[in-house]
């Protein structure tokens, strides 16, 4: 069988690539072995523009927000699903300098941050002694249901095959790569934190990092809005919530830990003012990096390997704007930007 991409990983990376490459016409196989803990399926889905203690706009967030939600869009008119709704942040400062940040920022963030009216209404559902605040828009993306609707098409498509992948399996030739039948022109690598162990990328940069979050129950808690104070509670799936997450850099494993556990119980105690019920707790390893900036593109000394990589916690709004650009880059050797491609590793990536 010959296709002109094979694409490793059926994570957000993996789906949205694999979407635009099709709608280019390429012919497309995607190696997945699906993982319900993998970082993109128990992800809360949040994009927001706003970032950090000093509330600062995220990195590209005027091209990448609106490029992101006409595209969910679009997919969701072709797979006929619900995937993307605006539901603004509710910000509930847990310190007077926390609070201080907030209101020092607003005269200059006015596209972004505002007080929302009414803001006492929320007491009866949360203790908030500093005050809050509102970060609009913000977007909840429905990342499990796009990735098991467009797993699905793949699979009535035979464009899918549900395996792990075998890097000693791989055959390199000059012009294309071979892998158990399949020639392609290319392989591209989508699969999050095992790319760490590629031999071809285990040189890059990465800083994985794992998350946990609580799955809860919640009743009266309206669902129109995100909540946060220091943790956020993020409508989820089945009208339950996500609370999470951690983002630990130094960790024995990937598996949930008694210590997120008791401490998010903690924190949900003295803000939460209604009762609630934990129905799962889990966790996953992003695929971060030390710049916060994705890796994307063709090894510089093997051009029939790509990676489309490093999204850490940012993939609901990097993956649709980077997927496009990667894929024109591929068809049409579109250059990407300098701050995403791996061509500025070209040193460390020599064999």
């Amino acid at each position: 069988m010959e296709v002109d991409y094979l694409i490793v990983g059926q994570g957000i990376a993996g789906t949205m690539l694999s979407y635009y490459l099709l709608q280019q016409s390429n012919t497309v196989t995607i190696i997945d072995n699906y993982n319900p803990s993998s970082a993109s399926n128990i992800a809360s889905g949040v994009i927001n523009p706003i970032t950090g203690r000093r509330f600062v706009r995220t990195w590209m967030i005027e091209t990448l927000m609106p490029f992101a939600v006409n595209a969910y869009r679009a997919l969701e008119k072709e797979l006929n699903i619900s995937l993307i709704q605006q539901t603004n942040l509710l910000d509930f400062h847990s310190t007077p300098q926390m609070q201080l940040a907030f209101t020092n920022q607003l005269p200059t963030e006015t596209e972004y941050l505002r007080v929302p009216e009414n803001s006492l209404q929320w007491k009866k559902y949360f203790n908030y002694p500093f005050g809050v605040g509102e970060t609009h828009p913000t977007w909840l993306v429905n990342l499990q249901l796009l990735i098991q609707t467009w797993r699905k098409k793949l699979s009535t498509q035979q464009l899918l095959i549900a395996e792990h992948f075998s890097i000693e399996a791989l055959q390199i030739h000059p012009s294309y790569i071979q892998y158990q039948g399949i020639q392609a022109k290319a392989i591209i690598f989508c699969n999050g934190t095992q790319a760490v162990n590629l031999p071809y990328f285990q040189k890059l940069p990465f800083a994985p990092n794992k998350g946990e979050a609580l799955i809860l129950a919640i009743q009266q808690l309206p669902r129109q809005h995100i909540y946060k104070q220091g943790l956020s509670l993020v409508p989820w799936q089945s009208n339950l919530w996500w609370a999470g997450s951690s983002y630990e850099w130094s960790y024995e494993h990937a598996n949930p830990t008694e210590i997120f556990r008791q401490k998010t119980l903690q924190q949900l105690q003295q803000w939460l003012q209604l009762p609630f019920e934990i129905k799962a707790h889990v966790a996953a390893e992003r695929p971060a990096t030390l710049e916060r900036r994705p890796f994307i593109g063709m090894h510089p000394y093997f051009p029939q390997i790509g990676i489309f990589n490093g999204l850490g916690t940012k993939g609901c709004s990097l993956a649709p704007y980077f997927a496009k650009v990667f894929s024109e880059h591929l068809k049409y050797g579109q250059p990407l930007i300098p701050e995403v491609a791996i061509h500025r590793f070209h040193k460390i990536l020599a064999p």
